[in-house]
């Protein structure tokens, strides 16, 4: 039996992911591009390896299948709300005229307040269904502000993270 997207996209609102802005650089584009993605993970730590997920649809899917393509993963602290939001509906505009932007080794932008933050070339492509897996080689990262708190988004919105603190 075969589930359709919306029963397979209720059951998975329930699995609470880490928000990330994904900055693309890449050959023939004057302009740098970003989004908002969840679906981010380390995968090695030798060599260092992560992954991300992205969307068939968008600008940045045609950015990370040229060749020279570069990306960076930004990890959102809990005060980055709007510039998630900014990131992930805001069409018309500069999205990267919100925040304090920088570049590392590979020239994709980084958030300069980030949680954290991993730069990368492209190790592998992988496609699957709707999306394209990107394996990325991390060639820098940063924690900037490495004792916050993340931002989190489950069940269809951002929630804060509580953590127990020791009396």
């Amino acid at each position: 039996m075969t589930i359709g997207s919306e029963q397979f996209r209720d059951a998975l609102r329930h699995f609470p992911a880490g928000v990330t802005i994904v900055t693309i650089k890449a050959p023939g584009y004057d302009k740098p591009h970003g989004l908002t993605v969840s679906a981010f993970a380390s995968i090695s730590p030798k060599p260092p390896l992560i992954m991300v997920a992205i969307d068939h649809r968008g600008c940045g899917h045609e950015m990370l299948q040229l060749e020279g393509a570069v990306f960076a993963v930004n990890i959102l602290p809990q005060d980055k709300m709007e510039l998630s939001n900014r990131f992930a509906w805001v069409k018309d505009v500069d999205r990267f005229a919100v925040g304090e932007w920088g570049t590392a080794v590979t020239g994709a932008p980084v958030l300069k307040d980030a949680l954290a933050w991993v730069d990368c070339t492209i190790h592998a492509r992988y496609e699957a269904g709707t999306h394209t897996i990107y394996i990325g080689k991390v060639e820098a990262s940063d924690t900037p502000r490495a004792d916050e708190e993340p931002l989190i988004y489950w069940n269809r919105g951002y929630r804060r993270l509580h953590q127990e603190r020791p009396e």
